[in-house]
């Protein structure tokens, strides 16, 4: 009787699981965000270098990714378990935003590149994390902003964008020679489909694992494929390329066994030109955080966010993004992947996703153990992540229909998504804009989506039902 009392469910955020169960749910979420997790420091460091210094970057990026994970792991533990006010005591996982690049690339562009523009990055993202810091302490009476239609329509845009994103993946990655190839979308098609089959077709701990396991079978697939077809092809420039499927186990042995992360690997500067776009860009980050923890709590545990949730983790975005550019890493935030993973499997155990936050920090102080997740093929994590992308938003759906769908509701979402998430779609409609307008605004569809919603909500008046139910809570 003890023993029944002792252990909880998956489904259940509060309690222990066994090591054997929340192991292997802690791991998918951790190949969920691997790679996502590393692309935006490669992306900016690639375009700092491309300026000046490519050497020195050379000599830390390896550090820069290796801290990201250690950070990663850490930041995503505080929001589990919370230190004082700072974490939202929720099944979220935090990682290294991509949703900075843009506003990163332009002050790159005006900084000139090179390790000064790093380090002016690293100060702006400091200062940014504690004023979002600020804002999630202030939030309970921002509160009245965000009401289910305005949360909703922000996890409806965060679906929708990452939708490309898991469609991108599915054809091996935009980037690879061989992008859309009939192999790379078998593979991901053999993911997508042994993932259902578990889900629906499973019980037990082989349900709540498909991902997990269906990225292994992905594994394997790569591993057989090259004793029957061939793993290099030629462009129609002549050049010869490896495919994108194929495994690169040269990147597993030449890893270090042991490594001590650096801290401060790149000294912060703090220059206005940095600053000023990096802060705002972290208003909407703390508006993309109260959309994702709106969204795992509606997907994974029925029912809305509480003020201290969302208020706890809007604080741990802050710090979090602070604490990591001590570390020369770009800021730490929500990550809306493994909302997806929790709206799909309603997998929101503490124990579970703080076994996934351990291995992060293993692969921040064993790379030997990061480079067998880094060379993930993009089209096995592709296959997996098109659905568990749909699934946020479906959530934001659920979230939207909370309340009745009285026509200033309907409206709200309407012009928020065909305005806002449309201008973020087709950015070039912006292109007679300031460009402060445009890193803002053209970045991704959520951004906009967001301000619309939230713009609208306040400007419209409201019907008498809803001032009926206010007056009445």
């Amino acid at each position: 009787m003890e023993k029944t009392q002792q252990y909880s469910t998956p489904y259940e955020f509060e309690g222990r699981l066994p090591l054997r169960q929340a192991i292997p749910l802690g791991l998918q979420h951790v190949l969920a965000m691997f790679v996502g997790n590393l692309t935006p420091i490669l992306i900016i460091t690639s375009l700092c270098a491309a300026g000046s210094g490519a050497e020195e970057f050379a000599e830390i990026q390896v550090a820069l990714l290796q801290n990201a994970m250690l950070v990663a792991g850490l930041v995503t533990l505080v929001q589990l378990f919370a230190i004082g006010p700072v974490g939202g005591k929720v099944p979220i996982i935090m990682g290294t935003s991509s949703g900075f690049i843009g506003v990163f690339q332009s002050v790159v562009k005006v900084m000139g590149g090179g390790i000064v523009s790093y380090a002016a990055i690293m100060g702006a993202s400091i200062l940014g994390g504690l004023f979002e810091t600020v804002l999630g302490a202030f939030l309970k009476p921002l509160r009245r902003f965000f009401p289910a239609v305005v949360t909703g329509t922000v996890v409806l845009s965060i679906g929708l964008s990452l939708i490309s994103v898991g469609v991108g993946s599915f054809g091996g990655g935009t980037s690879a020679a061989d992008y859309g190839s009939v192999e790379n979308l078998l593979v991901a098609l053999a993911v997508m489909v042994i993932v259902l089959a578990l889900k629906h077709g499973a019980r037990g701990l082989a349900s709540s694992s498909c991902i997990l396991i269906g990225i292994i079978c992905g594994y394997v697939i790569c591993a057989i494929l090259p004793f029957f077809l061939s793993t290099t092809g030629v462009t129609a420039d002549g050049v010869e390329y490896t495919k994108a499927w194929v495994l690169n186990w040269d990147k597993v042995a030449q890893a270090d066994w042991i490594s001590v992360p650096q801290i401060m690997p790149v000294k912060p500067v703090f220059d206005l030109r940095a600053i000023i776009p990096v802060m705002i860009m972290f208003i909407v980050t703390a508006v993309e955080t109260v959309g994702d923890i709106s969204g795992v709590t509606e997907g994974g545990m029925d029912r809305e966010a509480t003020d201290q949730e969302l208020a706890g983790g809007v604080m741990c975005d802050g710090l979090g993004s602070s604490f990591a550019a001590l570390f020369g890493v770009l800021p730490n935030t929500s990550f809306s992947q493994n909302v997806g993973l929790v709206t799909m499997t309603k997998i929101v155990n503490r124990t579970a996703l703080a076994c996934g936050a351990i291995f992060l920090v293993l692969c921040g102080l064993l790379p030997k153990l990061a480079a067998i997740v880094s060379i993930m093929p993009q089209s096995v994590l592709g296959g997996a992540a098109v659905i568990m992308f749909s699934s946020i938003v479906m959530s934001g759906i659920q979230l939207i229909t909370r309340e009745p769908l009285t026509a200033r509701n309907m409206s709200i979402v309407s012009v928020a998504l065909g305005l806002g998430y449309g201008l973020g779609a087709n950015s070039a409609v912006l292109a007679g804009l300031p460009q402060a307008v445009q890193l803002i605004f053209g970045g991704s569809g959520i951004v906009p989506a967001a301000f619309v919603a939230i713009l609208m909500n306040v400007l419209l008046p409201k019907e008498k039902t809803e001032t009926v139910s206010e007056k009445a809570d």
